[in-house]
């Protein structure tokens, strides 16, 4: 299981991995929301945690194809289903790699960008932490759309329509924290504590689901 995920990892950063792409992307969003609403600096802060999360979340879902689709392609996974390893630890292996290669970037770019926003550092810390909470769930999830989508042409666009809407309690919460931290009446515990089950109920079920997916698309 180290193995694979130190392999899954650095084809996550090597070429096509998906890593720089999904970054770019965020990068791209983040960036362009200021032309879109004005250089109103409020506007942009009132807005920040929302938009690096609509970020944040989007850049997921560009690269969660790429999540079985290559060793699907090279007969790898067929050799991972049929190992001595369960599938299921296998998946969750797999997804964990995928974050670390795609999603922590994504948090470890959060403060940076959200000086574009206008944030303040408590403002950026908070958000980096509800991305730090609630991004594993997104892949988590994404693993079982993945997992569906990996025998079907088109299968990317696919495991996006699959996974945006399951993933949208995630969204949810997740922005309702960081705005906790943003107004001191809001709450910010509460909703951080929902997206931390939220991971912890996705890598219990998720890893099953997609385990059970692949079976069947491999049968």
């Amino acid at each position: 299981m180290i193995a694979l995920f130190s392999r899954d990892l650095r084809l996550a950063f090597a070429g096509g991995g998906g890593a720089a792409t999904g970054l770019v992307f965020f990068l791209a969003v983040v960036a362009a929301t200021p032309f879109a609403l004005g250089p109103d600096m409020r506007l942009l802060a009132r807005l920040g945690p929302a938009i690096l999360w609509l970020g944040a979340l989007l850049s997921g879902l560009l690269t969660l194809d790429r999540l079985f689709q290559a060793d699907r392609d090279d007969g790898t996974l067929d050799l991972l289903a049929t190992g001595g390893a369960p599938l299921p630890l296998v998946v969750l292996v797999k997804a964990l790699a995928h974050w670390a290669g795609t999603g922590l970037p994504l948090i470890a770019a959060t403060p940076f960008l959200g000086l574009v926003l206008g944030l303040e550092p408590l403002e950026l810390a908070a958000c980096a932490l509800t991305l730090l909470v609630g991004t594993p769930a997104v892949t988590l999830i994404g693993a079982v759309g993945a997992a569906v989508a990996v025998g079907l042409p088109r299968g990317g666009l696919l495991v996006s329509v699959l996974v945006l809407p399951l993933a949208l309690p995630v969204l949810i919460f997740g922005v309702s924290a960081a705005y906790g931290a943003l107004n001191p009446g809001a709450p910010f515990l509460a909703p951080l504590l929902f997206l931390a089950a939220l991971t912890l109920f996705s890598g219990v079920l998720g890893p099953f689901a997609a385990a059970a997916a692949l079976r069947s698309g491999g049968d």
